[in-house]
């Protein structure tokens, strides 16, 4: 039944395969199911509700993937999106949390139901440059996710950051997981990420440096508070608008870079870069932001994370099935769970950067038209903290420098007109008072 529904043998993996890959995604993103709640909690919503909403809908927006998209791409409430919801909407603006999920509810409607394929044209009017520089970005900001939890690297107030302390056993022990990992990924040694990870938290647990679980299991209890909270009435106000707005344009384009990065990770884009069933891809994110929505929580969007599952060889949606029911069983692991340190899973993520990064060579540096936008898109994924950034800036970049050069017959009509709105959007934003 498996290889019928997933086509496993067709794709060259295996049960026991996905079924690797489907915990390595998992373990390199439970960490959502902890940091969201408390980024919630600062707009006044309750913590245990949020955890509740969390894991259940990036369990049902990761099946959706799996059984209806079938990438082995896993969903969560996105970071970022989620400060924004709290610190942005709620503080900033001053509104209810309840009027920011309807917003959030609205938005992932309104991605659900784009008509006309609107979605995979946008995926496909990017040029193949900029999808290529999408995944190296991606790599490079999955690396600087690795080495910030690790605390091999560290913020600085005059150098922006430095170097860690070297002397702090945890940032010793993920160095240590990251040489593990390449080491037993060059031997080809069959779960080779899930194995660092496994090794570095042993290592944290023995050593003394992250305490070992008190408990293993806990009974959940379902959403109370912020099931079916959202407040629609008082959400038709033009203040409210630009949020809604704010919410699509980076839900879509966290979702498209995550595809294009990862799927070619993956080995699932075309000749012209493209993603084939893509369109499902995006279904299965809108689905999971519209039901996470339903149950209190903000956006749901595409993990990178996810790209720790490909490299471990998944596939197929059987890795994303797996993935999903992890964050259910979470429900009743959480304290298990709660004990892997980060320091665990930052090795996995530095060396799913560092494969990612491969795709820098594909790249045409000695045209400037093309290298230069594609630098850009890399570069601002991890020195803005965004995959939507960096995807904005290289298209802006892409179309001003081709029109600037003399050959705007290189300009998609459907980029240049993104060009424009992005520039609008950004104007918007920068008029728009900070958050405080």
């Amino acid at each position: 039944m498996l290889e019928r529904w997933f086509q496993l043998r067709q794709r060259g993996t295996t049960v026991a395969t996905e079924v690797r890959a489907g915990a390595a995604t998992f373990l390199t993103m439970a960490y959502i199911l902890f940091v969201n709640p408390q980024i919630l909690s600062q707009a006044g919503m309750p913590a245990e509700d949020v955890a509740v909403a969390t894991a259940l809908s990036a369990c049902v927006a990761t099946l959706v993937m799996g059984l209806w998209a079938g990438f082995p791409f896993a969903l969560a409430p996105g970071m970022g999106l989620n400060a924004y919801f709290a610190f942005g909407v709620v503080k900033g603006m001053g509104v209810s949390w309840q009027v920011a999920l309807a917003a959030v509810f609205v938005e992932g409607l309104i991605f659900l139901f784009l008509i006309g394929g609107v979605r995979t044209r946008l995926l496909a009017a990017i040029p193949a440059p900029l999808k290529v520089a999408t995944m190296a970005g991606i790599g490079l900001f999955l690396a600087v996710i690795g080495l910030q939890n690790a605390g091999l690297v560290v913020d600085d107030p005059a150098t922006l950051v430095r170097l860690g302390d070297l002397g702090e056993p945890a940032a010793l022990l993920a160095l240590g997981g990251v040489l593990l990992t390449a080491a037993l990924l060059a031997r080809r040694v069959p779960g080779a990420i899930l194995l660092g990870i496994a090794a570095v938290t042993g290592a944290a647990w023995l050593s003394g440096v992250a305490a070992p679980p008190a408990a293993v299991f806990s009974l959940p209890s379902l959403p109370r508070q912020t099931f079916l909270a959202f407040d629609l009435q008082h959400l038709a106000t033009w203040r409210i608008v630009p949020v809604v707005l704010a919410f699509l344009f980076v839900d879509v384009f966290d979702t498209a870079g995550t595809l294009i990065g990862v799927g070619r990770l993956a080995g699932f884009t075309d000749e012209d870069e493209n993603l084939p069933g893509a369109e499902r891809a995006f279904t299965a994110d809108a689905v999971g932001t519209t039901v996470g929505a339903l149950l209190g929580t903000s956006t749901v969007t595409t993990y990178v994370e996810s790209g720790a599952g490909v490299e471990e060889g998944g596939r197929t949606g059987l890795t994303a099935v797996v993935t999903a029911l992890l964050f259910l069983l979470a429900l009743f692991f959480v304290p298990l769970l709660a004990a892997v340190p980060p320091a665990a899973t930052a090795p996995a993520l530095v060396v799913v950067g560092a494969m990612m990064m491969s795709a820098a060579r594909d790249l045409d540096w000695a045209r400037p038209d093309e290298g230069i936008p594609a630098f850009l898109t890399v570069a601002a994924m991890p020195f803005t903290y965004s995959i939507a950034n960096g995807i904005c800036l290289g298209v802006v970049s892409w179309v001003v420098v081709k029109v600037l050069a003399g050959k705007p017959r290189e300009v998609h009509p459907l980029m240049a007109v993104l060009a424009v709105l992005l520039v609008v959007f950004y104007g918007w934003l920068a008029l728009t008072p900070p958050a405080g």
